[in-house]
């Protein structure tokens, strides 16, 4: 559950970085794009750096996910989203040169 909320923070992370970045818009699907992979692989970095704590409490305590992985979850995927369009299109404009 925790890479579904990743990858829709990602996209949405992408899609917001794009509208604030409009010579690195990339359109509605590359930003979608570029965000949902960035989304999985911020929540996957943040997760290693975090040691997998938060997940390993909340899995502990029975409750199934709790708020700090849901949290960790949104803003790993949200930033990871926008650096991931932020460098493809950086890469585009340069390759457009």
């Amino acid at each position: 559950m925790e890479l579904i909320i990743s990858l829709i923070a990602g996209a949405v992370g992408g899609n917001a970085a794009g509208g604030l970045m409009k010579n690195l818009n990339l359109g509605l699907l590359g930003n979608s794009l570029s965000g949902i992979v960035g989304g999985g692989l911020g929540s996957t970095i943040l997760g290693s750096i975090m040691g997998g704590g938060a997940a390993v409490a909340d899995g502990a305590t029975g409750g199934g996910m709790g708020i700090g992985s849901i949290i960790s979850s949104v803003a790993g995927g949200g930033v990871g989203g926008g650096i991931v369009l932020a460098i493809v299109g950086m890469i585009k404009n340069a390759m457009a040169k």
